[in-house]
């Protein structure tokens, strides 16, 4: 089970890499960070490297916004009333208790990334897709035949489990921390890009093993500012930054890892309707939005990841 564990830190760094590539940090070459980005991401950890990339690219345009970032749409964890309203049976228990249920439903974070990669290179076409498939049927053929034909198939399901399940609780817990309990954008809501990439993001406190084991992703505001900054320059612009901003619309403080979660999970509690019963689960900073566009004199297009 050791093996299970190195493996699941390993496939998170791996995914790490891949994520570089994606926001071509690694060449600046579309086409070498693209061949970078689908080894490590189709041949090596079983994630379809051009799905994640179209994805993120919404992402970061529209970061937080409903009906725009595809990571807050609401299918697993909820992030406004509206959506916890609209559940019934199943959905709606488990936006109910989507607080305490949040570190337990990563554990099939890694299961869900590799059906989603799956399901993408099906409804694609071309050639790009054909060349993703192989490579993501090489290394499900091969990690399948070299954990069943190591282990007896008991300890094999075992071992999976074991693997996906940390792998998943690992990735899920390097982005976590990033946009949860931080302010959610209106579907018709107008913010500028400085302030949509920078009200919506935390950065993480830490140290550089900090930065190793999240991958860079501690650094969220300047990551969002300079997508395609090499993750060990992230540290740089952060003083700049911190400023020039303006104090009163740019928090631009960093949080140790835990305290961010604690706040997910107490927004999480009140959004379906129950209050938080742990008095540690203290309310994440409330910014009003449209204030601060008041102040914004021109809207500018959020860069591409590729």
């Amino acid at each position: 089970m050791l093996v299970a564990v190195f493996l699941a830190v390993m496939f998170t760094q791996t995914g790490f890499i891949g994520y570089d590539a994606g926001h071509r940090q690694i060449s600046g070459s579309k086409r070498a960070d693209g061949l970078i980005g689908r080894i490590h991401g189709n041949l090596l950890i079983g994630l379809s490297y051009g799905w994640w990339v179209s994805k993120h690219n919404r992402h970061h345009a529209h970061p937080s916004q409903i009906g725009r970032d595809p990571d807050i749409g609401g299918r697993a964890i909820s992030f406004t009333p509206g959506q916890i309203q609209a559940r019934h049976l199943f959905g709606a228990w488990l936006g109910r208790y989507q607080a305490w249920l949040f570190f337990p439903m990563l554990l099939l974070e890694g299961l869900h990334l590799h059906i989603a990669s799956v399901r993408a290179l099906l409804g694609r076409s071309g050639k790009a897709r054909w060349a993703e498939a192989g490579l993501l049927a090489v290394h499900i053929g091969g990690y399948l035949t070299a954990v069943f034909v190591v282990l007896s198939p008991l300890q094999a399901v075992v071992f999976l489990v074991v693997q996906q399940g940390l792998f998943g609780a690992y990735m899920g817990s390097s982005f976590g921390p990033n946009h949860k309990g931080m302010p959610v954008v209106g579907q018709d809501e107008k913010v500028d890009f400085l302030r949509r990439q920078v009200l919506t993001s935390r950065n993480i406190r830490g140290s550089l093993l900090t930065d190793l084991a999240l991958g860079g992703l501690n650094y969220q505001i300047e990551h969002h500012l300079f997508p395609s900054m090499p993750r060990p320059r992230l540290r740089q612009p952060m003083r700049p930054c911190g400023r020039s901003a303006p104090s009163t619309a740019f928090l631009t403080r960093r949080q140790a890892c835990w305290p961010p979660m604690r706040r997910y999970c107490a927004t999480s509690t009140r959004l379906a309707g129950r209050p938080a019963r742990n008095r540690l689960l203290t309310q994440p900073p409330q910014v009003q939005m449209r204030p601060l566009n008041r102040a914004t004199h021109k809207t500018l297009a959020a860069p591409r990841l590729s």
